[in-house]
């Protein structure tokens, strides 16, 4: 067992970080944190990953993310049932050509290449998960599931919890240096922490119906949806396909504000209901499965209680229109378990995990407000919104939620706080606090997106040119500090370690100046940049690492 987890007497772990939760985001933060070395626990009450088709759309940001940490041709591989479908389709019956499509392609023209090496990945929850599970437990994750959280207590130097094993009913003694809570929207956690949330609440309810029908397809046909609105007023909801066959998934309005039930959904029910709204009335249909599920809009007030985390759906609950909800928390995963890496390895303060909270909430907070202006945009099923919620129109630059969103306050020195979190346009130019740009570039006879280089460590890109003080100074202070920093020099001179290709400048491309710098985070954000020379280059960096990532 690595030196910083270990067992402490009988049923009792001691370890640096606890995860409770199993699903997208926790297996995320457990792949993330696996990647970087910190050894953890992850505690999930069912018995596996999920099983039902849900939670598909993977944005571009999000497959950066898992690029970087070498599952994206993996999940490109569970995602290949689906490679051929784009588009969301809206129309009052799939027989004949009626309807439009609200977006044919969400990549047109292939422009999305310019700013990224990634692309985005249609890939259903019960097909990603697996892949995450492998990857985390190939990095060294303790992945228990069947195993429930039944209490904990938080003091000033960790987290003492005690879990129950759901088959054996034994109980473990964990002690953590922290908790991260990725247990869902109904978050025990964030129950017994007291955090309230802000936030109109429940927008609306579905039943997702799984279901098989051979005759589906044809009717179909070439009009391969991500997800087809089907807006019969008699028998509305939205269809999606699992495998472009024979298995699909129905969206069913619910209202139980109406004193509507479950029950009252029954196989005889919901397959009269899917014909309506097909459009064909003996169209084959084999109920397989129903999962009632709801929409909000709440963000957590807080997302962080001493040494306890909020992620994912216990930090923020969305619309699904447009899979924020899923993205965010993966992301959330991603800011929380470099910042946790760099606390319990001892190269930065406690204070750099207060930054959490100070970047990822807003971040949640308009990127909900977003899902809920597109969900009244796409006039989703159940979804009747008074009219201001729709934004006042359509909503357009997906991108700039996607990829876009800036952090401007947090560990970041030089960011403007009066931008917003999620601007009117997609401006990736190396602003302080936004995603570092991509840049295609050369490191010997090896091709990588500068994106590559941001995982494990803090890099900084600077120009080839002679004299380089930057270089110079991040050299020392790695050696110095003993900290995981990394210097590049960009250009076509002999001793450059990267040069781009096509003859693109990387200075320009990062918004800086002749001899200029840039410092990215483990997380791919951009934490400082200089135009130019300074005197005492050392200084001025070790100033930086100081206040804006609590860097020793």
């Amino acid at each position: 067992m690595n030196e910083r987890a270990g067992r402490t007497g009988p049923h009792t772990i001691s370890v640096p970080v606890l995860i409770v939760g199993g699903s997208l985001v926790g297996l995320s933060t457990s792949l993330f944190l696996g990647r970087l070395g910190v050894p953890h626990v992850l505690v999930e009450r069912h018995a596996g990953t999920s099983i039902h088709p849900r939670g598909r759309g993977n944005n571009v940001r999000t497959m950066e993310l898992f690029r970087v940490a070498g599952v994206e041709n993996g999940i490109k591989d569970a995602a290949a049932t689906l490679a051929v479908n784009h588009g969301i389709l809206q129309t009052p019956t799939l027989v004949g050509d009626a309807g439009e499509w609200l977006f044919r392609d969400i990549d047109p023209g292939g422009g999305l290449a310019r700013f990224s090496p990634s692309a985005w990945c249609l890939c259903s929850q019960n097909d990603l998960e697996p892949v995450l599970l492998d990857h985390a437990r190939a990095h060294g994750g303790d992945l228990r599931f069947s195993t429930e959280l039944m209490s904990f207590d938080s003091d000033p130097t960790g987290v003492t919890a005690v879990v129950k094993s759901r088959e054996t009913g034994e109980h473990t003694t964990i002690r953590a240096d922290y908790l991260v809570a990725a247990d869902g929207p109904r978050s025990p956690v964030r129950e017994q922490l007291g955090i309230t949330q802000s936030g109109p609440g429940d927008l609306f309810h579905n039943v997702s119906l799984t279901f098989r029908s051979r005759a589906l397809a044809d009717v179909v046909g070439d009009r391969h949806f991500i997800v087809c609105y089907l807006t019969n007023p008699e028998a509305d909801g939205a269809l999606l396909p699992v495998d472009n066959r024979e298995n699909w998934v129905f969206h069913a309005p619910w209202h139980p504000e109406n004193g509507e039930s479950l029950e009252e959904f029954t196989d005889e029910r919901c397959v009269e209901h899917i014909r309506r709204a097909v459009g064909v009335a003996d169209l084959d249909v084999e109920i397989t499965g129903k999962a009632p599920w709801h929409a909000a809009q709440r963000v957590a007030r807080s997302y962080r209680s001493g040494r306890v985390f909020l992620a994912g759906d216990s930090a923020h609950e969305m619309s699904p229109t447009g899979a924020f909800g899923s993205n965010t928390g993966i992301q959330d995963a991603h800011n929380l378990a470099w910042k946790l890496a760099a606390v319990v390895d001892g190269w930065a303060g406690e204070g750099l995990l207060d930054t959490y909270d100070a970047e990822r909430r807003p971040v949640a907070e308009a990127t909900s407000a977003r899902a809920a202006a597109r969900s009244a945009e796409h006039s989703h099923p159940g979804f009747a919104p008074p009219p201001a919620a729709g934004g006042g129109g359509p909503q357009k630059g997906i991108l700039n939620v996607a990829l876009g969103y800036r952090y401007p306050q947090g560990a970041v020195a030089g960011a403007d706080p009066a931008v917003p979190v999620v601007p009117e346009r997609l401006d990736l130019s190396g602003e302080p606090g936004s995603r570092a740009p991509h840049l295609w570039v050369r490191r010997g006879d090896e091709r990588l997106s500068t994106l590559d280089l941001y995982e494990r460590s803090l890099v900084l890109l600077s120009d080839a040119a002679e004299p380089n003080e930057w270089h110079e100074a991040a050299v020392r202070l790695a050696d110095r500090l003993s900290l995981p920093l990394r210097s590049y020099r960009v250009g076509a001179a002999a001793h450059a370690d990267l040069v781009a290709e096509d003859d693109a400048d990387w200075a320009e491309r990062h918004g800086t100046g002749p001899g200029g710098a840039v410092l990215v985070r483990p997380d791919g954000f951009v934490a400082w940049r200089s135009q130019g020379r300074e005197a005492d280059a050392e200084a001025v960096l070790h100033q930086v690492l100081r206040t804006a990532l609590a860097v020793a």
